[in-house]
């Protein structure tokens, strides 16, 4: 847990801008605590309340064994460590938040016991105290109208682990004085925290997004599309996320995760929300996640991070058998895909094929992979020995009859199903019998590319993520054609180029795809809805997911022309009305915004 968060030097509260100096915090588990370790650090004086007397004790504990932490790490002296523990009182009566000036209660998410400390804390606190529910998916509305004095109710979101994670999500109702709203952003800030202001719908915005994107991870895994290990796996080295959807629904802990997802759909009834029945059953059955020791995983123990192999995990990706013999790749192309697979495969030593419509472009796309090995080499990353012989062992072509002695042969053309059928049925001509037919597509149906050639058994995709050479995962798509020693062969390729391979099925979007774009378009729509900025959605998710990008900054880079292809591929294929593209997305398309590649998308950018 790490206290980087909190200003070095706080301003006194008396100085605060906020006038916020005396905080209660009602509810002492673990993110409780972390608020008030936040709250004592920025020098307020934090009053903890909780009921249960053992949960007093474990706050205490935690908190000195945080800071401890931080006098050994040299983030405090070990005089501010007194400081904090001074400035933590604890009580089990609602009586002491009497002097507060702001009131956080951050109790189990359910709304009768959160009505009851509000209404509760009317008798006691101060006609000016700000009282702020911790929820992230009941009506702060609701909560608010039931109060004596809604106006000086409001949400107060924080991320797990508190003292880490920057982000604050405050959420006003329609009843909230905006003096509440400015005197809470303000104490967030100087908590050294990044508030962003939201409405009162559940999830908010980081939430919002995140919990469809991990209640669809859990569906495709309970319908046997892919495993856990390869689900998890897919989205972190695919997309750069710090952990996998089902790792991550584990240690936020699935009944929390369901409590969230059943709001949100009835707010909202897109299917896309509502939750999986696996979690129910998982939730019913006391396999809660990390807490319970057992969740999508196995954990040593509760509360352990570190899972144990059980009878239903997968056999390691190395143990194939029955796989063919592959020395020599052809790759077919000539843009940057094609030329990062052919460096890929030359720098792994096999004999490559790179063929293009015309000699110029082999030749260009070949003169490419020799610059990106030249950066390898200044920056240490291979010798110029290594260099050589990988340039060495590519040999540039005009056309696909060079292919004719290749073992594998790696299509990586236009993203458009007439143009990959054509080619694959020019592959069934030229390439020898046995050879491996493998399709880059990120989106369509590798089936139809295998049912253009006479030998759909051969047939199978191997999608590859940009840039080839730096990024990790490949998506091994297996037809119902696909022979199991084809699989076996492109398994044991990616671990001789040192891919990581994920299993899945010909359906549209595979396992990154089809997480990743549903939630890029419930971002856009958020948009749309005026419901939060792309700023404040960007951030949301950087700061509280911890994601590397933000959707808007993604949806730019990867371009909105390709997101509305794949959106309607998604929807076309599981005839969702939640998959449909936000038309948002459509009108910038027509309008010619496509992102970085024209200078705007959701962004303006300067050309250089």
């Amino acid at each position: 847990m790490g206290l980087s968060s909190t200003p070095d030097s706080p301003l006194s509260p008396a100085t605060a801008a906020s006038g916020i100096a005396t905080v209660a915090v009602v509810g002492l588990g673990t993110m409780g605590t972390g608020i008030a370790e936040v709250l004592a650090r920025a020098g307020r004086e934090v009053i903890g309340i909780d009921i249960d007397d053992a949960a007093v004790r474990r706050s205490v504990t935690a908190l000195e064994a945080s800071t401890a932490r931080a006098v050994r790490r040299e983030r405090i002296t070990e005089r501010e460590r007194a400081d904090v523990l001074a400035r933590f009182r604890t009580f089990s009566d609602l009586q002491a938040a009497a002097e507060a000036d702001l009131v956080i209660e951050v109790v189990p998410e359910d709304y009768e016991l959160k009505r009851q400390i509000i209404t509760s804390l009317d008798g006691i606190v101060r006609p000016d105290t700000v009282l702020a529910t911790g929820t992230n998916s009941l009506s702060v509305t609701r909560l608010a109208a039931d109060s004596q004095r809604p106006e000086r109710v409001l949400g107060l979101h924080f991320f797990n682990p508190a003292p880490a994670m920057k982000l604050v999500e405050v959420a006003s109702s329609v009843l909230t004085a905006p003096t509440a709203v400015a005197a809470v952003t303000e104490l967030a800030r100087e908590l050294g925290k990044d508030p962003i202001a939201v409405g009162d719908r559940p999830g908010f915005v980081a939430d919002g997004l995140l919990f469809g994107y991990l209640n669809q991870a859990a569906a495709m895994f309970e319908s046997k599309y892919a495993t856990r290990e390869d689900i998890d796996a897919a989205m972190r080295l695919g997309c750069g996320l710090p952990m996998g959807p089902l790792a991550l629904l584990d240690l936020i802990g699935i009944d929390t995760a369901r409590t969230v997802l059943e709001a949100m759909y009835a707010a909202s009834h897109d299917r896309l929300h509502a939750p999986a029945p696996i979690l129910g059953q998982l939730a019913e059955a006391g396999l809660t996640g990390r807490k319970a020791g057992r969740g999508f995983y196995t954990y040593e123990a509760p509360g352990s991070a570190t899972v144990v192999a059980n009878a239903d995990t997968p056999a390691a990706a190395g143990e194939q058998s029955g796989a063919r013999t592959v020395r020599s790749v052809g790759v077919a192309g000539s843009g940057t895909m094609a030329s990062g697979i052919a460096e890929v495969f030359a720098k792994a030593g096999y004999e490559v094929v790179l063929a293009a419509r015309s000699q110029e472009k082999a030749d260009k796309a070949k003169a490419r992979i020799e610059k990106s090995l030249g950066r390898s080499v200044t920056k240490g990353r291979m010798t110029e020995e290594a260099r050589d012989a990988a340039l060495a062992a590519i040999t540039p072509a005009d056309s696909l009859e060079a292919f004719a002695e290749v073992d594998l042969a790696v299509e990586a053309v236009a993203e458009d199903l007439e143009i990959k059928q054509q080619l694959f049925g020019t592959l069934d001509k030229v390439c020898k019998p046995g050879a491996v037919l493998a399709t880059t597509t990120s989106s369509l149906p590798v089936v139809a590319c295998a049912r253009a050639t006479s030998r759909p058994q051969d047939v199978i995709g191997m999608h590859f993520f940009n840039p080839a050479p730096a990024m990790k995962l490949v998506e091994v798509v297996r037809t119902v054609l696909t022979a199991d020693d084809v699989h076996a062969t492109v398994r044991e390729v990616c671990a001789k180029v040192r891919k990581h391979p994920v299993d899945c099925g010909d359906r549209a979007g595979f396992i990154v795809n089809a997480l990743l774009f549903p939630y890029l378009n419930n971002a856009i729509k958020m948009v749309q809805e005026h419901y939060a900025s792309p700023d404040d959605i960007d951030a949301a998710m950087k700061l509280g997911g911890g994601y590397p990008m933000g959707p808007f900054e993604l949806l730019d880079v990867v371009g909105l022309d390709v997101s509305l292809a794949i959106e309607k591929v998604l929807h076309a294929e599981f005839r969702d009305p939640g998959l449909a593209p936000a038309s948002l997305l459509e009108h910038l398309v027509a309008a010619g915004c496509l992102g970085r590649k024209t200078g705007r998308g959701f962004r303006e950018y300067v050309k250089r």
